[in-house]
């Protein structure tokens, strides 16, 4: 089953999308995407804090 977020609250921090959005269970989470082409970076987070850490110290694997 695939996850069906609303995001708000969305940023981007060089090639890396930082959004919040509510998980299943109600609760608050972060996500970090970059959207380089073929990095396939995506994490999230309890806090914003880290998500933007995250995003600020990405470096795509593909150049």
């Amino acid at each position: 089953m695939t996850a069906n977020r609303r995001f708000r609250d969305v940023t981007r921090i060089g090639p890396v999308q930082v959004g919040t959005a509510f998980d299943n269970r109600g609760r608050e989470k972060h996500t970090a995407a970059c959207t380089a082409p073929r990095c396939g970076f995506s994490a999230d987070y309890d806090s914003r804090a880290a998500a933007e850490l995250a995003a600020r110290t990405h470096r795509c694997p593909v150049r």
